[in-house]
């Protein structure tokens, strides 16, 4: 727990909140650095209030345990009789990383879907004004611009407000979209003294929770990519580790683009985050792996599946937690093949880099 300040983690508004709530913040981020790990998040919230002074005489660390339990974030009811995260804990997590990279924020009336640069028939009104054309609702009407036109054209003495006078809001269409989200899982995920997995499933469940709260009309897709690739469930993000792999990109992109062939949106898109170069190819039931640079036959592969995606219109947002320049050259090659876009990203940079091309692409790619 070297460099740990707990009060980073605690939101400002939260400072003066209860004691409960301030734990829970902080455990919160202890279960996603321990994979959902109870006990060991549990021994680590204990040495941080030896350390740290987190609670008092009146309440303490064993408090705050039983409070859980009462409130529902922590059960004993399975066969181990191990403490566990329950479901509530996990969405509580999921909006907890939403606070914490996205900010707050507010929640559409219609249902979160996302706006498209044309205008014509929807259910949210735009910035734009235009004449009053049959079929246009009452709601539509700009009152205070139909008002000055009939002041203008028929003057203040003789007021009257004619169809002519009437300038209505623009309506916005919407659209839905389905976005796949890679997370590597490779070695070098943690390698190097830097825990790089925790932010990306941190960000992860804020995606997860922005979509469900803002745009429930979308679709969003989860795959965990090292030797192999894999789909796995929201509730699974917290427990998410790395493994003793290499990394197969080739294995990602195509469960990826198996995935959206599936889904009807028009708007596609897929989003990568890694800290290394592919290193590793599937042949049959063989692997072939090169670790030792970039492996011609590799990249050739991963590139082949970037043009693809270009072609069948689904752009890649690559977010490389690295910055050795021959990696940066492979991402530059891979963007450009598929027009996509690359951010070389710290990890606290993380979340708010992914939310502003999240909103980007949905007013980009329509067809």
């Amino acid at each position: 727990m070297k460099g740990f300040q707990f009060s980073d983690y605690i939101p400002p508004e939260k400072k003066e909140g209860s004691k409960f709530d301030q734990l829970l913040n902080i455990f919160q981020q202890l279960l996603l650095m321990t994979s959902g790990n109870v006990e060991q998040a549990l021994a680590y919230l204990n040495d941080l209030d030896r350390r740290y002074g987190l609670t008092d005489d009146k309440y303490g660390i064993g408090n705050f345990v039983e409070e859980m339990k009462e409130k529902g974030y922590l059960t004993e009811q399975n066969e181990e009789g191990t403490l566990a995260m329950t479901a509530k804990s996990e969405q509580s997590i999921r909006r907890s990383a939403l606070e914490e990279i996205f900010g707050k924020l507010k929640r559409s009336k219609s249902g979160g879907n996302h706006h498209t640069p044309y205008s014509g028939v929807g259910d949210e009104l735009s910035s734009d004004l235009r004449d009053f054309q049959f079929g246009d609702t009452l709601e539509q009407i700009s009152m205070t611009e139909s008002i000055r036109n009939a002041q203008i054209n028929s003057g203040v003495d003789e007021f009257r407000l004619m169809e002519r006078d009437l300038e209505v809001v623009e309506k916005e269409q919407k659209t839905q979209t389905s976005t796949v989200l890679m997370i590597d899982v490779s070695h070098s995920m943690i390698l190097y003294g830097e825990d790089r997995i925790t932010p990306a499933k941190k960000v992860g469940m804020a995606l997860v929770e922005l979509i469900k709260q803002k745009y429930p009309k979308d679709t969003l897709d989860i795959i965990v990519f090292g030797n192999d690739a894999w789909q796995i469930q929201v509730k699974d993000l917290p427990y998410l580790e790395v493994g003793p792999y290499h990394t197969n990109t080739v294995a990602g992109l195509e469960l990826a683009m198996d995935l959206l062939r599936r889904r009807k949106n028009k708007n596609k898109q897929i989003f990568m985050i890694t800290d290394g170069k592919p290193t590793c190819l599937k042949e049959g039931i063989k692997y072939y792996k090169n670790s030792f640079g970039l492996d011609r036959k590799i990249v050739s592969k991963t590139l082949t599946l970037a043009a693809q995606c270009r072609r069948l219109d689904i752009p890649i947002t690559t977010f490389m937690i690295a910055s050795d320049p021959y990696l940066k050259q492979f991402v530059h090659e891979f963007t450009k093949v598929n027009n996509g876009r690359a951010y070389y990203s710290s990890l606290q940079g993380l979340g708010n880099m992914m939310f502003e091309d999240f909103q980007r692409n949905r007013r980009k790619n329509i067809k």
